[in-house]
């Protein structure tokens, strides 16, 4: 029913940028608010950026300030991530996150990897 579906993820070299997608299917995607979420290697999950359900909030990661940017497409049901300025401490899982908080809903994705690396 259900599905998150992350791409884009992929090889960079330190200084480059990627642009993350998630594809919704299977809820009115209109209704949650998205986030995305990493995990390094040994590390704690940690919030990236979010996005109300109208795109007209968002909120970052101290880490990634002024080199993300996240943004939503209702009419597409995609929420994407242009990230810049890539650095290796930027090496993650990132994880595309579904979240309706009134109901306790809360749908993920199976996770895009991104390797930053010379």
């Amino acid at each position: 029913q259900v599905q998150l579906v992350e791409s884009g993820g992929g090889l960079v070299q330190p200084g480059g940028s990627l642009r993350l997608s998630c594809a919704a299917s299977g809820f009115t995607f209109s209704l949650y608010r998205m986030n995305w979420y990493r995990q390094a290697p040994g590390k704690e999950r940690e919030l990236v950026a979010a996005i109300a359900r109208g795109g007209g909030s968002t909120n970052y990661a101290d880490s990634v300030k002024g080199r993300f940017t996240i943004s939503r497409d209702n009419a597409k049901n995609t929420v994407y991530l242009q990230m810049n300025s890539l650095k290796s401490e930027d090496t993650a899982v990132y994880y595309c996150n579904a979240d309706w908080t009134d109901w306790g809903l809360s749908y993920w994705g199976k996770g895009t990897l991104v390797t930053v690396s010379s």
